[in-house]
């Protein structure tokens, strides 16, 4: 049976949306190219995006949802990318490869485990934990710049285009987690929904005293 209209919608919008999310990547990376340095700034959000969206595309590929498969498929790609543009300028190589290297050991460890569960269902409820608990701490991520706003007065460390996207994108994938009844994809996003409104509010509470771009800064890349 097909879904109406508004679901599918819904589905081709949120997927889009998180895309474009992934795609601001590629905005830091022609700063490393332009640049032919990363300078001082942190690659980590790139290998935690490539983390996450591979434990996501084999969450979907386990409750074959092809709208996760397909985002997450282009996740995968685009944050590979990113990874490999970063290394290519980094100034600290080998710090970034023992990155990359424990996500991968991260990455196998959690296949490995979760291919040695005989049943399906148990595996869906294992992978689908281990993507909330990873989708929560990308969420909260800027929240470590809290104490900084709180104390400068001042909103304009915090990356509020990306911070505004995330809520945009939390919200439409916990309606379309609720239509297709999915707690592992609502979970996540509704907590991404109350943590991006919460960043949301310091907008208001403490406003960006200047635009310089330091508020525009890639603090992280959330998948869903």
């Amino acid at each position: 049976m097909s879904l109406p209209t508004y679901d599918v919608l819904l589905e081709a919008s949120a997927v889009i949306c998180t895309v474009l999310q992934f795609l601001s990547g590629a905005v830091i990376c022609r700063k490393y190219i332009q640049k032919k340095s990363t300078g001082e700034s942190s690659g980590l959000s790139f290998v935690c995006g490539f983390l996450s969206t591979s434990l996501w595309l084999y969450y979907g590929i386990l409750t074959n949802e092809h709208s996760v498969i397909l985002v997450n498929s282009i996740g995968i790609m685009l944050f590979l990318c990113y990874t490999i543009i970063y290394y290519m300028f980094s100034v600290s190589k080998k710090s970034y490869l023992k990155q990359f290297f424990i996500v991968l050991c991260i990455q196998g460890a959690t296949w490995y485990y979760t291919n040695s569960i005989d049943l399906d269902a148990e595996k869906v409820r294992v992978m689908g934990f281990i993507c909330c608990v990873i989708t929560v701490c990308f969420f909260a991520a800027p929240l470590t710049m809290l104490c900084h706003v709180m104390r400068t007065k001042n909103s304009e460390s915090l990356p509020f285009p990306l911070i505004a996207m995330t809520f945009l994108v939390s919200v439409q994938w916990v309606i379309y987690g609720v239509i297709i009844s999915d707690t592992f994809i609502q979970i996540p996003n509704f907590l991404g929904c109350l943590l991006s409104l919460l960043q949301l509010c310091l907008f208001v509470i403490y406003p960006p005293k200047s635009y310089s771009g330091q508020g525009y800064r890639l603090e992280k890349i959330v998948t869903f």
